[in-house]
């Protein structure tokens, strides 16, 4: 590797590159342990999750919620009229949400807890200097921190057509009477179920044989099922083969088992993942390696191929999830502060996701797939949530808990959750497998009725009553006849 010319006197402790959620939260911590920082960012501060993904797709799809409920009305014993859609009104609310939020990560707040925060594209001219606007930082540590933006495939006449993503969807006025969806993962799935219950024509198409396709079979199904129910028109195992424009009509030419169909739409979202910002900071002149997927390569301290060159969140992956960057930043931003003297490592992290759909679905450890692929042996404890007071009083009894144990122990590998609020009801699950405990624990808590979160408890007692010591069961029903006398 190059050897690079370390400076005697430095600018800064550590330059961060990204405001997003991971740099903001690097940015912090070395602030708060009084340490000199610098942080670049060339766009808006708060990154893709605060303008571009969770918070304003979680807006829009409260939106879409509400009308669900205004269309179900009746359900609840209340005669109104089905309601009108005012998109302009729905994105100006999304956009008022965020407004809210900017403060929080604004350049104000960070300047007045002691962060220098620059505008401008930061390139790594070695592991101890970045330049800026002209200017050149010198710094004894840097964390990158720039984030993942969508992945655009390389389908014949895309070029052509106005296509949208995650990124630039929110710019829309004017509510899609046809939206074509390409993939049929988190994000695709969350904002084709979203348009089509705010009132769009939604077709979504994907490769994979399922949506969804990281969940058990089961999970897709359930949730394929809804999203026919709510208009969308899911074709799995179908690929597009080209883009075109026929007298102003946009379409798609797609494949399915060798037969070729035509799908027209106004609008078309490509959600078929996302990839680490790595070009344009210089990383290629410092041999910086990646992985196969494109992020940046990094060890369990989160430092690159340089000891003092240190990333972070969905640039550095494997997961895109703002909690996971934050966790990450953690890590990096301590070790970037005490570079060279001390160093602590990630921990194996219980990484918990949530797709915000109509039922969510969430999960954390291992699923009844994957176990299986691993060769990991396990036990299957199933709760419905028709079964739960709480649900049925609401309406939204759809859904179940899926809970993988150790064969014969209450040793928890794995929670999947299907239903209202089930990005909630996983922290129970995802402290008892952070701390060590198992179902019996979830079990001995009382819980408030009713609730969603009473679920967890009658999910951990289906455990126990699957494991009761049926060989002593004869024993006391003698004993218990005694004591009648008999």
């Amino acid at each position: 590797m190059k050897k690079f010319t370390k400076p005697t006197k430095f600018d800064s402790n550590v330059v961060v590159i990204g405001a997003g959620s991971a740099g903001l939260v690097s940015s912090l911590i070395v602030t708060s342990a009084k340490g000199k920082v610098v942080l670049i960012e060339k766009d808006k501060m708060g990154g893709d999750c605060l303008h571009r993904g969770c918070i304003p797709s979680k807006s829009l799809i409260r939106s879409a919620r509400v009308m669900s409920y205004i269309k179900r009305a009746n359900e609840f014993g209340i005669d109104t009229s089905p309601g009108e859609i005012n998109f302009v009104k729905i994105m100006d609310r999304v956009k008022a949400i965020i407004k809210t939020i900017e403060p929080h990560d604004s350049i104000e707040r960070f300047t007045s807890l002691g962060v220098e925060c620059v505008k401008g594209e930061a390139k790594i001219e070695s592991p101890f200097l970045v330049s800026v606007n002209g200017r050149k930082i010198s710094t004894r540590s840097i964390i990158i921190a720039t984030g993942a933006s969508p992945r655009v495939p390389d389908i014949p006449g895309i070029e052509n057509i106005n296509y949208l993503t995650s990124d630039s969807i929110w710019g829309l006025q004017e509510l899609p009477k046809r939206l074509l969806v390409v993939g049929a993962g988190p994000i695709g799935c969350e904002l084709a179920q979203a348009f089509s219950k705010l009132g769009s024509k939604v077709t979504q198409i994907d490769m994979a044989p399922r949506i969804m396709p990281r969940e058990d079979p089961e999970v897709s199904a359930l949730v394929a099922d809804q999203f026919f129910a709510d208009g969308v028109n899911i074709l799995t195992e179908h690929e597009v083969s080209c883009f075109g424009q026929d007298d102003g009509q946009s379409y798609a030419e797609v494949l399915h088992k060798g037969r070729t169909i035509r799908v027209e739409f106004d609008e078309v979202l490509v959600a078929v993942g996302r990839i680490a910002n790595t070009t344009g900071l210089g990383l290629e002149n410092l041999n910086v390696p990646l992985t196969t997927q494109g992020n940046i390569a990094v060890n369990p301290a989160m430092q690159t191929g340089h000891p003092n060159i240190f990333a972070c969140g969905d640039v550095a992956g494997p997961y895109q999830f703002t909690h996971m960057a934050s966790y990450q930043a953690f890590f990096a931003s301590v070790n970037a502060i005490f570079s060279g003297i001390w160093r602590i490592n990630t921990k194996r992290n219980i990484v918990p996701w949530a797709t915000f759909i109509s039922p969510e679905v969430a999960r954390v450890g291992l699923n009844e797939e994957e176990a299986k692929a691993r060769g990991v042996a396990h036990e299957i404890t199933l709760y419905n949530m028709d079964k739960l007071d709480r649900s049925i009083a609401d309406g939204d009894s759809l859904g179940f808990i899926k809970i993988l144990t150790v064969p014969r122990k209450d040793k928890i590998l794995g929670v999947t959750i299907v239903g209202r609020h089930a990005g909630e009801l996983i922290g129970e699950f995802v402290f008892a497998i952070t701390h060590g405990m198992g179902l019996k624990k979830i079990s001995a808590v009382t819980h408030v009725y009713p609730t969603l979160s009473e679920a967890n408890k009658f999910a951990a007692n289906a455990w126990r009553a699957a494991h009761l010591p049926d060989r002593y069961l004869p024993f006391l029903e003698r004993f218990f006849q005694w004591r009648r006398g008999k």
